[in-house]
C-alpha cells in the first residue's frame, strides 16, 4: 500500500505564506507612508513602513555596492529555496514537524525574494519593542522563516520515533 503524498498540502502552506506576505506588504505600502507607523500596543508594537535593501537585521543594507548585495541575496535565496523544495519532495509523504517547517521556510524565502527581484528591497512593517530595546522590523515572510527554523530546531531536539515496519 502506498502512502498518500502530502507534498501538495505542504506546497499550499508555502503558497499561503507567500499570499499573506504579499497582501500585508501591499496593504502597508498603500496605507502607511514610508517611515510612518500606527501604534497597536503603545511602546510595544507598531505597524510601520520601512524598506530593507539588506539581509536579516538590515545586514549589508549600507553596502558600497548595493547592486551586488541585492543579486547575491537573490541568488542565495533561490539556491536555499531550491534546497528546501528538494528536501520537501523527498520528505513530502508525511506531515511532520520537519516538513511543515520546510514549507514555512520555503514560503518565507520566496516571499522575500519576490520583493528583491521586483522592487529591489523588502518591505518590513512589524515593529516590536522589548522593554527599551527596539527589535529590528520584520514581515510575514521573515516570521515564517524564523518559525520554520525554530520548528526544525525543536524537531532535532525531540526523541525520534522509529517508523512502523
Amino acid at each position: 500500500m502506498t502512502t498518500p503524498r502530502r507534498l501538495p498540502w505542504l506546497l499550499l502552506i508555502s503558497a499561503l505564506v507567500i499570499l499573506l506576505d504579499r497582501l500585508t506588504k501591499n496593504l502597508v505600502s498603500a496605507r502607511i507612508p514610508l517611515g510612518g507607523a500606527i501604534p497597536v500596543i503603545p511602546h510595544v508594537l507598531r505597524i510601520s513602513h520601512w524598506t530593507n535593501e539588506g539581509a536579516a537585521f538590515s545586514l549589508f543594507a549600507n553596502s558600497a555596492s548595493p547592486h551586488t548585495v541585492r543579486w547575491t541575496l537573490i541568488a542565495f535565496s533561490l539556491v536555499a529555496a531550491l534546497a528546501v523544495l528538494i528536501a520537501m519532495v523527498r520528505l513530502g509523504s508525511r506531515f511532520t514537524l520537519t516538513t511543515v517547517a520546510l514549507a514555512l521556510i520555503l514560503g518565507g524565502a520566496l516571499g522575500n525574494v519576490h520583493d528583491r527581484i521586483v522592487y529591489g528591497s523588502v518591505v518590513d512593517f512589524i515593529e516590536v519593542h522589548i522593554f527599551t530595546y527596539p527589535w529590528p522590523d520584520f514581515n510575514i515572510a521573515d516570521s515564517s522563516i524564523v518559525i520554520g527554523a525554530c520548528l526544525l530546531l525543536l524537531d532535532s531536539l525531540l526523541p525520534q520515533k522509529t517508523p512502523p515496519q
